[in-house]
């Protein structure tokens, strides 16, 4: 009964983690590969196309912090989200915010008084990219923080697919020879690769 539960464990969690499993794989791929899509794409940064500059006349006091500035920005634009900013209140502050699939660039200027909003052109491995950086509890939204619970939920499974993927070859008899070869294999070459890289 023992061993029937682990089994349905292991094929459950190798179930629910195929799109993590997938997502970080082909994420990995494009890293460890980037020059060849820097050649794809002919070594050109990523291209941001404007949607719409519009006036802004919002008033901050001078010393008023960046991220402050962007939080208000993005609420009035009704783009609340994960988001980093850059600049100074005295010349120009760049909102990028946070979207998987159409990150968006703001530029305030509040010399012009003006938002300029730009959309950054879809592009696969950039996408992977930052799904596979895209990190969790550093945001005040509710959305990041399930990405990051999710994340550790992942790590958790995994680490329960492996346990679990461990007692099925030690249960077998007849794997256990060719399962230990295969295992002392990956232990050395994981082990060469970490004393001389």
């Amino acid at each position: 009964m023992f061993s029937k539960s682990i089994r349905r464990i292991h094929m459950y969690l190798a179930l629910f983690l195929v799109p993590w499993v997938l997502m970080y794989a082909l994420s990995t791929i494009v890293m460890n590969h980037r020059h060849f899509f820097q050649e794809w794409y002919h070594h050109e940064p990523t291209e941001w196309t404007l949607e719409r500059e519009i006036p802004y006349t919002a008033t901050f006091a001078p010393d008023t912090k960046r991220w402050i500035v962007a939080d208000q920005i993005l609420s009035d634009l009704e783009i609340e989200g994960s988001h980093r900013a850059n600049g100074r209140l005295d010349r120009t502050i760049t909102i990028t915010r946070n979207n998987t699939v159409t990150p968006q660039r703001i530029t305030y200027d509040p010399k012009k008084q003006t938002l300029k909003i730009e959309n950054q052109t879809f592009r696969a491995n950039v996408f992977l990219e930052q799904m596979h950086r895209r990190r969790g509890y550093n945001q005040s939204y509710f959305t990041d923080d399930l990405w990051a619970i999710t994340v550790d939920l992942f790590i958790l499974s995994t680490l329960l697919w492996v346990a679990s993927g461990l007692w099925m070859w030690w249960e077998l008899k007849v794997t256990r020879k060719w399962g230990a070869v295969s295992m002392i294999s990956g232990i050395a070459l994981f082990t060469l690769f970490l004393f001389t890289i």
